[in-house]
């Protein structure tokens, strides 16, 4: 069983993505080809957003994001300690201070009930991250920045394609941020990403910034970066985008499988990471939390069962990030961080084979329970 099936993908499209590569290499346009253009029209359109600016990762698009807003030096951006570690590095690479503000323990996104204590004169913008597939309180996070002045990021590199209250992620912010590394939703295969917003000064920068400030050719008006997403990249995740809705519905059909299959077997042992009712998640990973998490997995593991941890070490613990830590830390990021454990999740996942994986989590679970009594 693999974590990510990215084979059956393939597979199942694989005339249309061979087509596609082969029409980048018939016409030789490797960078800024017609495949990008397309791709962002595309894109744009999918979230509703006026403009999508592909760019080299998902990273580089918060740097991006960052940059076009003019976070500088001395400046604040308020995140979630719970996170890839992309999420501070953005603000840290530009100068700026991470301001981390704990979760939410059932859906381990930013808790706003916390983030106004934290905005100080130095606050520049706010960075939500749509952790493991599911927007954060976007409402009440844009609402909050709107009383100060701020900009709000979406990192949505885990959530493309999801929606919260009926809107698309990526279109929830100032600006939206996602990333099409190959274990995402929508992946392709390398690195690639990209930012979208509806503010048309915001895009021309971002436009920008993404070729080295260029506002044409060899005129810089702005500094900037080698940003851009490669025409090949494009050409994959175009003819991923043609199967991609079925994908999400088969993605929340396998999450709907775990909960039954967890409620009815498991359900006094463990607890899945929920999604609230007001916002769908495209499940990114399935999440549960559990106790001595290591010894599960050795089971699992044993079991043919992979599993993996997002993330077993909270941003603001972490030895190049830790001088950035709040007075009293974000405890519940800290506890989750001990407790959560991604099982296999995809489109291509069946009844069968999750059924496979919760009588092995079961089995795990209770050895690991009855070891805990013997001691």
């Amino acid at each position: 069983m693999d974590f990510i099936d990215l084979k059956s993908q393939y597979l199942a499209s694989r005339e249309l993505i061979n087509t596609r590569i082969q029409t980048v290499l018939d016409h030789g346009q490797y960078i800024m080809g017609p495949e990008v253009a397309e791709l962002e029209g595309r894109l744009a359109a999918f979230t509703g957003a006026h403009h999508c600016i592909t760019v080299s990762s998902g990273t580089e698009a918060l740097i991006i994001a960052l940059m076009a807003l003019g976070v500088q030096p001395g400046d604040e951006v308020i995140t979630t300690p719970f996170s890839f570690i992309a999420t501070a590095e953005a603000i840290v690479l530009l100068g700026a201070t991470p301001v981390f503000v704990d979760v939410e323990a059932g859906t381990c996104n930013l808790d706003h009930r916390l983030l106004e204590a934290r905005i100080t004169p130095r606050t520049r913008a706010i960075i939500p991250v749509s952790l493991y597939g599911q927007p954060a309180d976007m409402d009440e996070i844009n609402a909050i920045a709107e009383r100060h002045g701020l900009a709000v990021i979406e990192d949505a590199a885990q959530s493309f394609g999801a929606t919260y209250r009926g809107r698309p992620s990526c279109n929830l912010s100032t600006i939206g941020c996602t990333s099409f590394f190959p274990s995402k939703p929508l992946g392709c295969y390398g690195d690639g990403g990209a930012l979208f917003t509806s503010d048309d000064s915001l895009a021309k920068a971002m436009r920008e910034i993404r070729v080295h400030g260029q506002s044409r050719r060899y005129v810089h008006t702005r500094v900037g970066v080698g940003g851009r997403m490669d025409t090949l990249q494009c050409a994959v995740v175009l003819a991923k985008l043609d199967r991609f809705e079925w994908e999400i519905e088969q993605r929340q059909r396998a999450a709907a499988c775990y909960d039954d299959l967890l409620g009815s077997m498991l359900g006094d042992l463990l607890e899945p990471v929920g999604c609230r009712p007001d916002r769908s998640s495209v499940y990114a990973q399935y999440t549960v939390l559990v106790p001595q998490r290591e010894r599960l997995q050795e089971a699992l593991q044993a079991a043919g069962i992979p599993t993996a941890v997002h993330y077993p070490v909270p941003i603001d613990q972490q030895p190049a990030y830790a001088h950035w830590a709040s007075l009293g830390g974000c405890p519940v990021a800290a506890s989750l961080a001990h407790e959560v454990l991604s099982l296999p999740m995809g489109p291509y996942l069946d009844r069968p084979s999750a059924q496979r994986v919760v009588q092995a989590l079961g089995e795990a679970l209770r050895a690991s329970v009855q070891a805990g009594k013997a001691a």
